[in-house]
């Protein structure tokens, strides 16, 4: 399609023959000067034209004087320095504002100011009492303010009077000139930058500054800076860093502004890009928290050599109220949470975040600003000093190893920032059940076995070491195979539910559990355990059933072994104990002597064996004091058999009598009302425990004592003496109590729970 040509653009009146500026512009490319391009080719060179020349009007405004008035007057209200800024005097002095803390102090300020009325009323002489009170109020004031808590000290540092950036800069710079503007088409008034010099040398200032009222308060954004003001920041620390100027920044903010439209400009973005900025910028930089340092809007212009703080400023990354809302879901706990952040500047000092305290006057910097400030300018001024014999590398390094060190404490020691790299150790892989096939474990069993037989051998480590941990293991994938052979069969959802119900009865302080709630786990249990066989992993449940319960009687052995073995220790400890005493060994070493000198007579004999009787005797003694007893032994392996025939039948006879008596709810309740009790028991909750526990004793005493087994015990005794009678002078051998007296007594606690255990189960 062919293109339509446009018809050139024609003028009217006097410009209608004149040609464009740009005409002629492009015409002196050709070689012909003033020509336009589209009169050649249609108009003769030589053509008439005439000239034409453009004019613009300039509107007149008031010429400013910058950077600063070359006689400037010095009756000026509010100081010479008021020209260089919009930052002007308020017109009205702020009204006082009194903190919930400060109320007594203004009780006694109230006695003051109504004595001084009454004696300019009266005419009296009252200069004693109103000295005595300022004195009081001195003294109360001091008082409070050198006790002062963290949430405190976070309302002082929010009081609505505390000078601002500007006041400060103001008291503290001879010259002072604001730059604006983040040139990228916003100044944001929440950060204020510009140059100033103190003592004759020039510093980059900036700041968050609030505003001092409502109205300025508005105007500045409550000192909320937007991604405009880090921008603006950060073009001044690039001015600064080209020109060598050092950077002072004042921090005074409760963050940065969070809204939609902040976000949307990059808001996170430019504070990153100020961290890293700072941390490779080349002058000293020093930072001042002045007020509050909220979070990453404090952040961003707080990456400094040094961190100053004022007495009564508060640096923290979520303020107290946020902390409280989130930890304990009210703000009413912000004083608890202000002292668990440690957000104070002594606190602040000792964790190494910040690198001085710079002091406020009492009632804080409000009650003097220009003081405060001087305070200010000594500290800047001392850190510059220290900071401006560093060279480039240097300095970077400095400020460096300041970030780098936070946090970095072991114990109260620092450590070496190289070496905190990787500190964390790896956590050690949890072992997963249910993922170890039968033929893993029975390999890992094995080798255990070959592990505790070495061992035992070679005693050079503890046999069955690793027995403990191979339970535990076994116990994780029984548990897995019962789960998955419960879901298998369809028993999930009812298992769940009745462990809902278990719990809400064993958390309730009623009686024992109720007999329905009994019966339906009892009932769960047996429709479990006859579908159990059809599960799709009965086969490996089965085995590793196997196995765990042939891993724990070999632990169980190897436990009472060891047992013995102390026992044994503890024997041959004591009897050695025993012949040591002065008067066994001089009768032993007399009868040794006499032997000797006499060869063995029947009167040697008889000594020998009173010696012997009077040992025994005493070691008996002994023996009893480790609940030991010493039985002559049997004479034949039946007269043992029967013992233990015996001990199985009284047990036996106690599974019966908890089975079918009310012992057994007894016995449950106890256990629950014990562990529920946990080790903090009271002396009324143990007394309880004992006298229940002395009633299912009795219980079961009453319940055994019958003629048919006291009739056994009779006869077991006439044999076991007879046996004794036969084989007088042999060894004896040490059993375990079961049987004291005719009364057919049995152990205490322990014994008799462990049956209960059996017979409940």
């Amino acid at each position: 399609m062919a293109a339509t040509p446009q018809p050139p653009v024609t003028f009217s009146g006097k410009l209608s023959s004149k040609p464009s500026a740009s005409d002629l512009l492009r015409s002196s490319s050709n070689g012909v000067s003033g020509v336009p391009l589209r009169v050649l080719g249609r108009a003769h060179i030589g053509s008439k034209r005439t000239d034409f020349a453009v004019s613009a009007k300039l509107r007149k405004v008031k010429k400013h004087e910058y950077p600063w008035p070359e006689d400037p007057d010095p009756n000026v209200r509010g100081g010479v320095l008021s020209h260089l800024s919009p930052f002007k005097p308020l017109k009205e002095k702020p009204k006082p504002v009194t903190l919930d803390f400060e109320k007594p102090l203004m009780d006694l300020q109230k006695k003051i100011i109504d004595v001084q009325r009454m004696a300019n009323e009266t005419g009296l002489d009252f200069s004693d009492q109103i000295i005595s009170l300022e004195n009081k109020y001195q003294q109360a004031l001091k008082d409070l303010y050198t006790h002062l808590t963290p949430i405190q000290r976070v309302n002082i540092a929010r009081h609505p009077n505390r000078p601002t950036f500007l006041d400060h800069v103001f008291n503290i710079t001879e010259k002072f000139v604001e730059l604006h503007g983040d040139r990228a088409g916003y100044d944001d008034p929440a950060v204020v930058t510009g140059l100033g010099t103190i003592n004759g040398r020039c510093y980059m200032f900036m700041g968050h500054q609030k505003g001092r009222n409502t109205k300025e308060n508005i105007q500045r954004n409550f000192g909320m800076p937007t991604p405009h003001g880090y921008r603006k920041a950060m073009r001044m620390m690039y001015y600064a860093d080209h020109h060598g100027f050092p950077i002072v920044t004042f921090i005074d903010t409760p963050g940065a502004y969070a809204d939609l439209k902040s976000e949307e400009l990059g808001q996170g973005e430019a504070i990153a890009h100020n961290l890293r900025t700072m941390f490779g910028l080349k002058v000293p930089i020093i930072s001042i928290v002045i007020g509050e340092g909220g979070s990453g809007g404090a952040l961003a212009i707080g990456c400094a050599n040094k961190l100053l703080m004022l007495e009564n400023a508060v640096f923290y990354v979520a303020s107290p109220e946020a902390c409280a809302a989130i930890l304990w879901k009210t703000a009413k706990a912000s004083p608890k949470a202000a002292e668990k952040l440690k957000i104070t500047a002594a606190e602040l000092c000792k964790l190494q975040i910040a690198d001085g305290v710079i002091p406020e006057p009492l009632g804080g910097a409000h009650a003097d600003s220009h003081w405060t400030s001087q305070q200010i300018k000594t500290a800047i001024l001392d850190a510059m000093d220290e900071l401006v014999k560093m060279d480039q590398e240097e300095l970077l390094k400095h400020r460096y190893l300041k970030f780098r060190k936070i946090g970095g404490f072991q114990e109260g020691i620092p450590v070496d920032p190289q070496k905190k790299v990787n500190m964390k150790k790896k956590d050690t892989p949890i072992i997963q059940p249910g993922k170890t096939s039968g033929l893993e474990l029975k390999e890992e069993v094995e080798k255990l076995k070959q592990q505790i037989l070495k061992a035992r051998e070679t005693s050079t480590e503890k046999p069955g070491s690793g027995l403990k941990e191979m339970i535990e293991k076994l116990k994780r994938e029984v548990e897995l195979e019962f789960s998955e052979a419960a879901k298998a069969l369809g028993f999930g959802d009812k298992i769940v539910v009745l462990r809902e119900e278990f719990a809400k009865a064993k958390n309730s302080n009623d009686q024992p559990m109720n007999t329905a709630l009994k019966e339906k786990i009892d009932k769960l249990r047996t429709e479990f355990n006859q579908k159990l066989s059809s599960a799709p992993n009965y086969a490996s449940l089965k085995y590793k059933l196997d196995m765990l319960q042939e891993l724990s009687n070999a632990q169980n052995l190897s436990g009472e072994s060891n047992k013995v073995g102390e026992l044994k220790q503890e024997i041959n400890k004591r009897f050695k104990e025993l012949t040591e005493q002065p008067e066994i060994r001089q009768k032993i070493e007399a009868l040794r002597a006499e032997i000797e000198n006499s060869g063995i007579s029947e009167e040697v004999k008889e000594k020998s064996l009173l010696l012997k009787d009077e040992i025994e005797s005493e070691f008996t003694g002994i023996l009893k004091s480790l609940n030991l007893y010493v039985y002559p032994p049997p004479s034949s392996v039946e007269a043992q058999e029967k013992v233990d025939k015996f001990n199985r039948e009284i047990t036996g006879i106690m599974e019966d009598v908890v089975r079918s008596t009310d012992l057994k709810d007894k016995i449950e309740f106890l256990k629950r009302e014990v562990a529920k009790a946990g080790k903090t028991a009271d002396a009324e909750s143990k007394a309880k425990f004992q006298a229940l526990w002395q009633q299912i004793k009795k219980s079961l005493v009453d319940a055994m004592s019958f003629s048919e087994l006291r009739e056994k015990h009779e006869k077991l005794k006439a044999e076991i003496s007879e046996d004794i009678e036969s084989s007088k002078g042999t060894n004896g051998s040490l059993l375990k109590e079961n049987i004291v007296d005719d009364n057919l007594k049995y152990d205490d606690g322990p014994k008799v729970e462990s049956q209960v255990k059996i017979a409940s189960n």
